[in-house]
């Protein structure tokens, strides 16, 4: 008796392992090459959370990513640990725990805590993504004298089969010159990796500015018929600062400034097509 209940119980082991494998492919099945995939971008400014009331209130900032329905956000502007203005936060977890999110956080300054056995205090950009991130690396970018540390955040994600590059960035606010060797820089490294790219970021510079025309030969802007996509400053937009430019191998549809004051930029969103029929060449603009 003992014999046939172990043998029943295994019976019923295999058939649920089996259930669960089978329920792992089908979700894989669901996307068959050759079927586009839309993916929901978003970049922002998050100024540590801080609204324009002054208030820090990171729950605004996860309720605007979750209302847009965001699949990829890059955020600038985030702490981690860096100070009381932040409550010490790791500002990227919390989001990403929040929005039930992948995260990367890339630290532009880094500093020692305040007390030994603290964490360091830093300061910088993170990616938050509903697809698996395989791969992330940050990219210090040039500087001109003793400026603010600036980077380019870069992650390869897994978006059901397809592997896109994504940067997030934040440039000097200071001069063009400064802004303007942080572009190149940032057109060697994009220019470095196969397959479909979105860059987006907190850029500093108006689209009709110099250091901008490096991005505009290299990249599609996702707002080019938006001239007036205004992202700062918040309560009253005068300057359109903040940017999503794509590679030419992918479409993109819906360009959109979402109105809020819970930071003192604007955030803003595209869907961006992602078509697995088509290869993806090295070095695509």
């Amino acid at each position: 008796m003992r014999m046939v209940s172990f043998m029943l119980a295994v019976m019923i082991l295999v058939v649920s392992l089996s259930s669960l494998v089978g329920n792992a492919f089908a979700e894989e099945q669901e996307f068959p090459r050759g079927k586009s995939v839309n993916v929901n971008v978003m970049s922002y400014n998050i100024h540590h959370g801080e609204g324009v009331d002054g208030v820090l209130d990171l729950e605004r900032i996860a309720h605007i990513i979750e209302e847009g329905e965001a699949d990829i956000v890059c955020l600038q502007e985030v702490d981690n640990h860096f100070s009381e203005r932040s409550d010490f936060q790791d500002q990227a977890k919390w989001l990403a725990n929040r929005n039930g999110m992948f995260y990367t956080y890339a630290a532009n300054l880094d500093y020692k805590p305040l007390n030994e056995g603290e964490p360091r205090r830093q300061y910088g950009t993170a990616i938050l993504s509903k697809y698996p991130i395989l791969k992330a690396e940050n990219h210090l970018l040039p500087k001109i004298g003793n400026t603010e540390q600036r980077g380019l955040s870069q992650v390869t994600i897994n978006v059901k089969g397809n592997h896109l590059h994504a940067y997030n960035t934040h440039l000097s606010h200071l001069t063009s010159a400064e802004r303007q060797i942080q572009m190149e820089e940032i057109i060697q490294i994009t220019g470095e990796s196969k397959g479909p790219k979105v860059i987006m970021g907190d850029l500093n510079a108006t689209p009709e500015s110099n250091e901008m025309k490096l991005m505009y030969s290299n990249y599609i802007d996702a707002f080019a018929n938006q001239n007036e996509a205004y992202t700062y400053p918040a309560e009253n937009p005068t300057k359109r600062i903040d940017y999503i430019f794509t590679s030419n191998n992918i479409e993109t549809n819906g360009a959109r400034v979402i109105n809020t004051l819970a930071s003192d930029h604007l955030p803003l969103m595209t869907t961006i097509v992602l078509d697995r029929a088509e290869p993806f060449n090295n070095g695509e603009k």
